[in-house]
């Protein structure tokens, strides 16, 4: 069993965290079972996928999609990646 390192636990609480007191418009789970979508109300997406690292050992990636301000086209999304802790 692989452990996660903190600073990714610290990251997927956050981006779960999100979901308190959020309605959930919809959930969609791929065919193969290694992602799960969330879409929350305000058009906020979170995402859990499994991932395979360098070893091909599995690992539990979330990330928080949030729209980008003033866009116009739906589903089109703005991925924004914080530098460090």
């Amino acid at each position: 069993m692989s452990t996660a390192s903190v600073q990714d636990l610290r990251r997927i609480a956050e981006a779960v965290g999100q979901l308190r007191d959020r309605r959930v418009l919809d959930v969609v789970m791929r065919s193969d079972c290694r992602q799960l979508r969330l879409t929350l109300e305000d058009g906020q997406i979170l995402q859990v996928s499994v991932l395979l690292d360098e070893s091909g050992k599995p690992r539990l990636d979330v990330d928080l999609l949030r729209p980008a301000d003033g866009v116009a086209t739906p589903g089109q999304l703005e991925v924004r990646f914080d530098g460090g802790e």
